[in-house]
């Protein structure tokens, strides 16, 4: 089978793949290409309210395929950085499952979603400096803002590996599970998001990552939308709100 991302959509959670078993998952040109257009329609299908991302198997990604960096360099760091960038800007809630090693660009995806869960034996590193790369500006900036400028240096200064309960204490990760316990738990969360106001989470995400001039844009979704009726209704009569508002496109 050739590298690719797959995906499935249960309800409400999609579940998008890192597919490239033989190189422990690690991304090609062609699966760097892939990342756009698929978070796109994502983004755009009304059935979709979380995206999960995981890898094969054991091992999470251990970033790109290094023979694809012999025929420029300059390139797969590109790709690599738009899909980063077409990730981070998805509208909806994203959260990583990370078994194994997490490295490179593979880090690069998962720091790009908005939360992480790992298994305890999860390695991660970013390694450019292994390889002569400059880390680009984009994903670097990211990367501080998840851990601190000292724990930042120290991943791309040394491209050392830290284990699962290190990257917890650095931010870089939100949770830690037991080994066996990462599929239920992330299941059992990404159905819990899947249940929240997407409207909440979409305007709560903008927030977050620093876009401004939206907060009227925001006070008019809230308004015309119903979510606020209905959760005060839902609450008071104890039952699950059926939250309507979804994510238009810009």
């Amino acid at each position: 089978m050739e590298p690719q991302l797959r995906h499935t959509v249960a309800d409400g959670v999609a579940t998008v793949v890192i597919d490239h078993p033989a190189k422990r998952n690690a991304m090609t040109e062609a699966m760097w290409r892939q990342v756009p257009p698929l978070f796109a329609g994502l983004a755009a299908d009304p059935a979709v309210r979380v995206v999960v991302l995981t890898g094969e198997g054991g091992t999470f990604c251990a970033g790109a395929d290094i023979s694809s960096l012999r025929e420029s360099a300059q390139t797969a760091q590109d790709l690599a950085v738009r899909a980063e960038e077409a990730l981070a800007a998805f509208p909806k809630p994203t959260l990583a499952a990370v078994r194994g090693y997490c490295v490179g660009g593979g880090c690069q995806l998962a720091g790009a979603c908005d939360l992480r869960f790992a298994d305890e034996a999860a390695s991660f590193g970013i390694t450019p400096a292994k390889l002569g790369i400059v880390y680009s500006a984009s994903s670097t900036r990211r990367l501080v803002s998840l851990v601190g400028p000292a724990t930042a240096k120290y991943l791309l200064f040394s491209g050392e590996l830290i284990g699962a309960e290190r990257a917890l204490r650095t931010g870089l990760v939100d949770e830690v599970l037991p080994a066996g316990e990462l599929g239920k738990r992330v299941s059992e969360f990404a159905q819990t998001l899947a249940s929240r106001s997407q409207l909440t989470q979409a305007a709560a995400k903008e927030f977050a990552a620093g876009r401004t001039g939206r907060e009227a844009y925001w006070r008019d979704q809230a308004r015309g939308s119903g979510d606020t009726a209905e959760g005060v209704a839902a609450f008071l009569e104890r039952r699950q709100p059926r939250f309507t508002w979804s994510v238009q496109a810009d």
